[in-house]
């Protein structure tokens, strides 16, 4: 396609170059037989001087007649015909106004006059050799130079393509044997700073997210496999000893409820799963309205209040007159991860409390325990990030992965820290309802 496409220019580029000096010869001609003429003219309206005593003045290859209206030669340069330049049609013409007349080989200019009392024909000739010569050369350079310049331009051109298009051939190459058994190889990238070297350095940072995410989806089975194992086997040991022979009522109940604990924990860690892969897919639905939140803290804070109390430990609610637009259900759940992470894993009293803050509400929930640890801070909001103390609980470690979907799907954000008294403290932030409006609820899906 190249070659084609720069032939069709070479030719049109050597049409153009030929026409165009066509056209300027041309032009030079006749203007040069104008000038010629107009000296004749003078010379014949001055009736002692011929033409031939004045033949010196004209170039060589020229030739001029005066012809009168009969067109018989009145005086004419010695180089020119015996016979006149012009026929009878030509004379009529050339008798009306001036005309630029092609015979054979020359190029004639016939300009009527009238000196010695009459009517006179003045004819000035000039050959067109030079100019068909000069055309002729030019056509052979281009028929020698045009093949052969297009021949040299599209060997470069394809050796210059070939050059540029060797790093896009590497970085193919590369991609093709990159695979999810080797995510951490990278394309290679040209040391030349063009477009080409940052389409791979974009690639490679796709790469880089890509592995990323391979990795999280990799450690995510694994820990699912592993949170499933757990229950499971248990569940299996409490109907393997169920079907025992020799088993009182009171044995096979006991195998049975703790059958029906462990089939809660699948269940439970089912929907947290569920949750999560339905928050990926960016489907998460939320029935939204206006909440008090003094309301939903001080349900929550009973709902845990048998738990704490049974471990010796205190719930306090700090009132707050705060309202937000929420979906109830999911708002709870998430606080409820919070208290339920206090009691599993901190120690002392745990407080809730709302603040107000430029356009949002803080929900925290604090423990006085002795907080995160620091290798674990970073990570807290991660799926099935546990403490190595906190693996041998009932826990998933699906729980505060759960609280920053929801809180991001309302559009907020969460974030973990350790107070100055050493306990853990968990900030949920959310929009703050607007009480212009009125709250009506609001199903998304």
């Amino acid at each position: 396609m190249f070659a084609l496409a720069l032939a069709l220019v070479l030719a049109g580029a050597g049409a153009f170059l030929y026409l165009r000096l066509d056209s300027t010869l041309s032009a030079a001609l006749d203007q040069g037989l104008r000038t010629r003429a107009a000296d004749l003219v003078a010379l014949v309206r001055q009736s002692d001087s011929g033409l031939r005593e004045s033949s010196q003045r004209w170039q060589e290859g020229t030739v001029a007649q005066v012809l009168d209206a009969r067109g018989r030669i009145v005086d004419a340069t010695a180089e020119a015909p015996r016979r006149p330049l012009l026929d009878a049609r030509s004379r009529t013409l050339a008798l009306r106004g001036a005309r630029l007349l092609n015979r054979q080989d020359e190029r004639l200019l016939a300009l009527p006059v009238r000196a010695q009392g009459q009517r006179l024909l003045v004819v000035v000739g000039t050959s067109i050799e030079p100019r068909a010569e000069a055309l002729a050369t030019l056509r052979r350079e281009l028929y020698l130079g045009g093949p052969a310049t297009l021949l040299v331009v599209s060997l470069l051109a394809y050796w210059l393509a070939r050059a540029s298009l060797r790093p896009v051939e590497a970085m193919r190459s590369r991609a093709a044997a990159i695979g999810g058994e080797q995510p951490e190889k990278r394309l290679p990238i040209p040391r030349s700073r063009d477009e080409v070297a940052l389409l791979g350095e974009t690639l490679n940072e796709m790469l880089a997210r890509l592995e990323l995410a391979l990795q999280h989806e990799r450690r995510f089975v694994t820990d699912a496999s592993h949170e499933l194992r757990t229950p499971l086997a248990l569940l299996k040991g409490e109907i393997e000893i169920a079907l025992e022979d020799g088993q009182g009522p009171q044995a096979l109940r006991t195998a049975l409820r703790s059958a029906g604990e462990e089939t809660d924990r699948l269940v439970r860690l089912a929907e947290d799963l569920l949750l999560l892969a339905r928050a990926d897919g960016g489907s998460l639905p939320l029935r939204k309205e206006r909440l008090e939140l003094d309301q939903l803290l001080g349900g929550i804070a009973k709902r845990f209040e048998l738990r704490a109390r049974e471990s010796d430990r205190q719930i306090r609610v700090v009132p707050a007159r705060l309202t937000v637009d929420a979906d109830p259900l999911r708002l709870e759940q998430a606080l409820g991860n919070l208290v339920d992470n206090a009691l599993r894993h901190g120690d002392g009293m745990v407080r809730i409390s709302a603040t107000r803050a430029i356009g949002a509400v803080s929900l925290r929930v604090s423990d006085e325990g002795t907080g995160f640890p620091e290798d674990l801070i970073g990570r807290t909001f991660e799926r099935f990030t546990r403490s190595d103390q906190a693996r041998t609980s009932a826990g998933s470690g699906l729980g505060l992965s759960i609280v920053k979907t929801i809180a991001e799907a309302h559009g907020g954000s969460v974030q973990a820290a350790n107070t100055g008294t050493g306990g853990a403290e968990i900030t949920l932030r959310l929009p703050l309802a607007d009480s212009a409006t009125t709250a009506r609820p609001r199903a998304e899906s």
